[in-house]
């Protein structure tokens, strides 16, 4: 039972379990609305606080989250700008009219029964995703939420109401999106990378026009065309959503290298068009701007800046000389660090399989490129030290040792 054990009060389970429960899908959290408690209450009931803005609580047991109800008012210019009343006579309706959408804004009580004021369960049903009133026009944070409900929700399948989409493009238009703060399109955007349609959220940002404003560097390859013989999509910008979509099921931080990994296409002289040459060092800065602007973590700028500039030397790993190989392992850290080379390789795959067509299916360089460094990796160094061998000399000749074992195992490979 999760009712709050006070009197003249109701308890709600509220958001996304509600609609998540509806949709038939696995629950990750669970939120509660207090309806008639004041603060003083629920710390005397051993509730920890950990609300800044307004009164959230959590349980001392299930530490799940209990939030008193409350209004909002619009004060200010951004997301922070908000006046809240958690007055005990705020009613359920009240605190469920203040959220963004009509499938968010759903309640159960401890006997199950439902509490739909604004037709969220319709919504669920007809696949949209609806606004509540004209105050979601209030929150720029908002129409990042829209876009990650999309890429979890859209193969569902729902669409954003047009009248919504009204309302983002109107916070578009009235520079809302300029108050977001870095952090919090950071978290979203890491957040939609690994849904079940990561890019639906950059496409939901893109028609609303807020994909030109956080990520103008993405934005921008939408309409630049590639070579039709390694691109039958041909358009740069679809390409880099079939291959966010690929890498889905990646870490973290390989998807994020995977979104950003061909910004330099966005800049290529128009008349060198449809080739790319020299995209990768073209593409370095964009990467570094990106990562700067939204401050992202160190290491994701560090893969996401080496998938970048040596994808294509993975795409023509097959063709490379032992020593330029053997060079890539080294620049990648790999013997230092062996994990980055599987996530560079799973980088290299999304990127080589987002792409139309059968030929672009598979991608037999991943485990090539897995066996060179195995080879590489696990040479016998003991003998050079018996040698005597220290400092550059030793390095050298280690590196000599990998280069030629990179080389056998090319030749066992292709015989």
């Amino acid at each position: 039972m999760f009712a709050v054990d006070l009197p003249n009060t109701q308890t709600y389970l509220v958001g996304g379990a509600v609609r998540d429960t509806l949709l038939k899908l696995p629950i990750k959290d669970k939120d509660y609305v207090v309806v008639g408690a004041t603060p003083e209450q629920m710390l005397a009931l051993g509730f920890l606080p950990v609300g800044k803005d307004f009164p959230v609580f959590l349980h001392p047991e299930s530490k799940d989250e209990y939030a008193l109800a409350r209004t909002e008012r619009k004060t200010a210019k951004g997301y922070h700008g908000f006046e809240f009343n958690t007055s005990p006579d705020v009613t359920l309706e009240q605190d469920l009219l203040r959220r963004d959408l009509t499938i968010n804004a759903m309640a159960l009580d401890e006997h199950n029964q439902l509490t739909d004021p604004f037709g969220g369960q319709q919504d669920i049903k007809d696949g949209v995703l609806r606004h509540i009133s004209e105050a979601f026009a209030e929150d720029p944070v908002r129409v990042l939420r829209i876009a990650r409900f999309m890429s979890r929700f859209s193969h569902l399948p729902f669409k954003v109401h047009p009248e919504t989409m009204r309302l983002m493009q109107q916070l578009v238009d009235q520079g809302e999106i300029q108050a977001l703060v870095p952090e919090r399109v950071w978290q979203e955007i890491k957040k939609s990378l690994n849904q079940t349609t990561p890019s639906a959220f950059f496409m939901t940002l893109r028609e609303c026009g807020a994909l030109k404003v956080l990520l103008p560097e993405i934005d921008c390859l939408f309409g630049i065309p590639q070579t039709k013989q390694w691109h039958p999509e041909i358009d740069t910008g679809i390409h880099a959503m079939l291959a966010i979509d690929q890498a889905k099921n990646c870490e973290n931080d390989v998807a994020f290298a995977v979104m950003v990994h061909d910004l330099g296409k966005g800049i290529t002289p128009e008349h060198i068009l449809p080739s790319h040459r020299g995209h990768e060092s073209a593409g370095l800065p964009l990467v570094k701007a990106v990562c700067k602007r939204l401050k992202v973590p160190s290491h994701y700028k560090k893969l996401a800046m080496q998938v970048c500039q040596w994808h294509l030397h993975a795409h023509t790993i097959m063709e490379l000389r032992a020593n330029t190989i053997e060079k890539l392992f080294s620049r990648l850290d790999g013997y230092r660090n062996p994990q980055t080379i599987e996530k560079f390789i799973q980088a290299c795959e999304a990127d080589a399989t987002g792409r139309w067509g059968e030929a672009f299916k598979t991608y037999p360089q991943a485990d090539y490129i897995r066996k060179l460094f195995k080879a590489a990796r696990h040479v016998d160094k003991q003998p050079l030290f018996k040698k005597g061998f220290q400092g550059t000399e030793l390095g050298d000749q280690i590196r000599q040792l990998r280069v030629s074992a990179i080389q056998s195992m090319k030749q066992k490979i292709e015989n």
